[in-house]
């Protein structure tokens, strides 16, 4: 049966790896003629983080904060985002007509890309991955391999480059 890639989702963390990963996603989309949604998840902030701040902050202040501290690096993540296509999109203009939307979403990033995927209605995911050692993937794994484990769509996985 021929691959049918229409909706493509580029999952990023914005790490040196990522650039690998979106002209992989690039390729595809020209290939297939196919459309890429990108998404970065912002990690949810660890229950004993925020337990200590709220020894100093009264609950409507620090959810204030928050809230202007996210939306600040929303709008960070969005220029990088364009910032990145923009370079990209100098040698070539068709890149920038492949991108549908930059998504930016908090949440655990395995939870969110395998929603999104979903929710998207994507028929693959395009990710990078930091290639850790054995050790800390044996005690921590990785988001990709917590997506591979529980999606049913296929995943392109791109390793990070010797150099």
């Amino acid at each position: 049966m021929p691959m049918d890639i229409k909706r493509i989702l580029y999952a990023t963390d914005l790490s040196y790896n990522s650039v690998n990963a979106f002209d992989y996603a690039i390729n595809l989309a020209i290939k297939f003629d196919a459309e890429i949604t990108i998404l970065h998840v912002m990690d949810e902030i660890e229950g004993t983080s925020l337990n200590m701040v709220s020894l100093y902050l009264r609950e409507a202040q620090m959810e204030e904060n928050l809230q202007k501290k996210r939306t600040r690096i929303r709008e960070e993540i969005k220029d990088h985002l364009n910032g990145f296509i923009d370079r990209k999109a100098a040698d070539n203009p068709e890149i920038a007509n492949r991108i549908k939307s930059i998504e930016i979403c908090k949440g655990y990033p395995a939870e969110e890309i395998i929603k999104k995927a979903d929710d998207f209605h994507c028929d693959v995911i395009v990710m990078g991955t930091h290639g850790k050692g054995i050790v800390s993937q044996a005690f921590f794994g990785s988001v990709a391999k917590k997506v591979l484990r529980r999606i049913r769509k296929p995943v392109f996985i791109v390793p990070l480059p010797k150099e």
